[in-house]
């Protein structure tokens, strides 16, 4: 792996690989090291990612294989002091995003200042209902790009550089309402609620009932993708890689029935209904150009 040091975060790929490979996650094996110069020796686990994988017949298996891992990751204990915290201010930077780049960069709106109070508040209760949550150990991509498929069915994952203690529902929504892979949410909801039984069943709290561990699920998906939509957007306009603008339409797919299903939102749904939604085919078309 040739990852310049002064872009990469080298170190902290050594150091959450060493705890993943120790909790029982299979990750790569380290062969050699020369920081200075951002070259890592890694095993080599091959190309097949789960999302190559993944379709009507064989989803409910590889999904299960992947909560198996995600399981022994949000059931290792508390490792609080072995990454950084998904703390309040990070959580808001990311949704800073969405208005910068996508809504502004992507889209070239500019925002009322209602729409940006709109979009504030928003946030804020989309923070609220992250930190509320159990914290725990967090991949961060924990999806189907990231997930390898050894000979023999054994899963792998990579890019866990990122890794943070954070939500309960972070990963899962990061697999299950992945940005690269759409079910219906009906499926989405069963895989859900199957994996809160299974962490109620290991002693982890997982809300009060299913209708709280649902909202969870719901906001933090939120959370997440309007961040992507943010990331997919500076992607292509800061660094040049426009190929991740397909993939906004998808990422919207997931908010738009998320802000239907809950009145709070009801104002952040009319301002994409009336400003976004209608702009993305052409804004998508001309920054891939």
């Amino acid at each position: 792996m040739d990852a310049p040091p002064t872009t990469e975060k080298n170190q902290a790929f050594i150091e959450v690989r060493a705890l993943l490979a120790t909790i029982g996650i299979r990750v790569p094996d380290l062969l050699g090291q020369q920081l200075p110069d951002g070259f890592l020796l890694l095993e080599d686990l091959g190309d097949q990612l789960l999302l190559g994988q993944l379709n009507a017949d064989t989803a409910d298996a590889c999904y299960q294989r992947a909560l198996d891992m995600l399981l022994i990751l949000q059931t290792a204990g508390d490792l609080s002091q072995r990454v950084p915290a998904y703390s309040e201010q990070i959580l808001a930077e990311e949704l800073s995003r969405f208005s910068e780049w996508f809504l502004e960069g992507l889209l070239g709106l500019n925002l009322a200042v209602q729409e940006v109070a709109i979009i504030q508040a928003v946030a804020g209760q989309l923070i609220d209902s992250a930190l509320a949550q159990p914290q725990t150990l967090v991949h961060l991509d924990f999806h189907s790009r990231n997930l390898l498929v050894l000979p023999g069915g054994e899963l792998a994952t990579i890019d866990f550089q990122d890794a943070r203690w954070g939500p309960l529902c972070y990963d899962l929504v990061s697999l299950l309402k992945d940005c690269y892979i759409r079910w219906p949410d009906s499926q989405l909801e069963a895989w859900a609620l199957q994996y809160r039984a299974r962490l109620q069943a290991t002693g982890q709290f997982a809300g009060e009932d299913e209708a709280q561990f649902l909202r969870w699920f719901d906001w933090m998906g939120l959370q997440r993708h309007i961040k992507v939509l943010g990331n997919f957007s500076r992607l292509a306009i800061r660094d040049g890689k426009p190929g991740y603008l397909q993939d906004i339409p998808r990422v919207l797919d997931y908010i738009v029935p998320v802000l239907r299903r809950y009145a709070q939102f009801s104002q952040m749904l009319q301002l994409l209904e009336d400003r976004v939604l209608s702009q993305v085919d052409s804004a998508i078309g001309g920054a891939g150009r």
